[in-house]
């Protein structure tokens, strides 16, 4: 359970950090330090934060309760895995002109890790302590 319990604390701080930045301040992220192009308005980015925080916080509740609910971490693996799909296909075929597209590569391998450290942590919890 340590390995799971390490690799959902990782999920949370990530999520935490980018997600409070992203719901604080949307443009000055995004534009100045990611180097995208400035969108009209901000309230879905802000909305995205704030999803984000709350799947950190999440992630900090089950990692406190593993002994009874380690499989519930499957919901962050689907998360963070289809949020790297998305933003690997989107790197690769739809960055805006303008847009910088190495944000995106960033974003996607981050979340690619993310995937392979819970999936890591999930296998050896299911060893450990198995669902039935």
């Amino acid at each position: 359970m340590a390995f799971l319990r390490r690799a959902l604390l990782l999920f949370a701080a990530v999520w935490g950090v980018c997600g409070t930045a992203i719901a604080v301040s949307p443009r000055w992220i995004l534009v100045t330090w990611f180097d995208q192009v400035p969108y009209p308005d901000y309230t879905y980015v802000r909305v995205c934060g704030i999803a984000g925080l709350s799947s950190a916080a999440l992630a900090l509740m089950i990692s406190r309760r593993l002994d009874d609910a380690w499989w519930w971490s499957w919901a962050f693996v689907l998360e963070s895995g289809l949020t790297a799909l998305v933003t690997t296909l989107h790197a690769m075929v739809s960055v805006p002109a303008g847009s910088a597209a190495w944000f995106w590569w960033i974003f996607a391998v981050t979340n690619i890790v993310l995937v392979a450290g819970l999936v890591s942590g999930i296998a050896r919890a299911g060893v450990e302590k198995p669902i039935v």
